[in-house]
């Protein structure tokens, strides 16, 4: 697998990044409790599978349940191959506040010890802010924490996880960041308005979300009736797969076609899910013409395709 720049980062990292967030908690469409996701023995499989088939860049969060201690024991021989990035904490209360600076400093501290050990590692390539809102990226002293320690050499660099395109300028326009993972996908273009920005301010671009929580796949059929445009739409795509491709592998391709984008974050609880994620990243992308059809294929309303209101309304089960 190829790799790229992850900005003015000086890491290279795999165009696709594995997303270790089924390996840790039950999660995605179908996927209800633990005795739907694999064990450890298998995850720790499939992770060192990813290594030897080329993968260097593995996402995990504090938040993900079991994740990164299982990626600790993958990967505590070969760390120095391996660029871990995890998510800090969720700084909210129960209330759905923020706390006061000196709890989110002992927070930011709290959540990296626990990562670390949990990782097995003495440093974190990229430390994240988990769902990074606009009065998150507003908290000075949240970024001067973040940068305090990557000046003490303990991460090597500092990113952001935000979810709208205005959160996203937000950080961008912080000077502060180096690394930004956003949603992006064929459904939900809106991101690619900053795509240029990021990149001149030499900032890394992580892309998740390329699958729509797997609804660009096999899972994108009989959807609640709440869905039923959606599901139309999705049906739409299949003029764009070319040469046997499949739905998933031309998402990918997509994502992989914006040169801006350093990497593609998949989710990967199952070895035909890296296979096919692998055989999508084979440096052959979309050229002017298909790039184009793709973005005039992009959701008339993105604004509905909000999957925790879709979850919360049963409508994913």
């Amino acid at each position: 697998m190829q790799r790229r720049n992850l900005g003015n980062t000086g890491i290279q990292v795999s165009e696709i990044a594995f997303g270790g967030v089924e390996i840790g908690l039950p999660y995605g469409i179908g996927v209800n409790g633990e005795e739907d996701m694999i064990s450890e023995k298998e995850a720790l499989t499939l992770l060192q599978t990813a290594v030897v088939k080329g993968f260097n860049f593995f996402d995990t969060a504090r938040m993900y349940g079991v994740s990164e201690s299982i990626m600790g024991k993958a990967f505590k021989h070969c760390r120095q191959d391996i660029v871990l990035a995890t998510k800090c904490r969720h700084f909210r209360n129960a209330e759905g506040l923020l706390p006061s600076d000196t709890e989110i400093r002992n927070l930011v501290h709290l959540s990296l010890r626990e990562s670390l050990q949990a990782l097995q590692t003495d440093y974190i390539d990229v430390y994240m802010l988990h769902q990074a809102d606009m009065e998150i990226l507003d908290r000075q002293v949240i970024a001067d924490e973040m940068l305090r320690l990557k000046k003490a050499g303990v991460v090597r660099a500092i990113g952001v996880s935000t979810y709208s395109v205005e959160e996203t300028r937000k950080a961008i326009d912080a000077e502060v960041w180096n690394v930004i993972q956003l949603p992006f996908n064929l459904m939900d273009q809106r991101q690619q308005s900053l795509f240029e920005l990021a990149a001149k301010s030499g900032i890394g671009i992580v892309v998740r979300s390329v699958l729509l929580k797997g609804l660009l796949s096999t899972r994108g059929t009989g959807l609640h009736p709440a869905l039923q445009q959606v599901e139309e739409h999705i049906k739409e795509y299949d003029q764009l797969l070319l040469n046997g491709e499949s739905l998933p592998e031309t998402a990918v391709k997509f994502a992989l076609s914006f040169p801006e984008v350093s990497s593609v974050l998949v989710g990967i609880d199952k070895e035909s899910y890296l296979l096919e994620s692998l055989k999508a990243a084979d440096g052959n992308y979309m050229n002017k013409g298909r790039l184009q059809q793709a973005r005039s294929l992009a959701y008339p309303d993105p604004a509905f395709l909000n999957l925790p209101y879709w979850d919360k309304m049963g409508w994913l089960r």
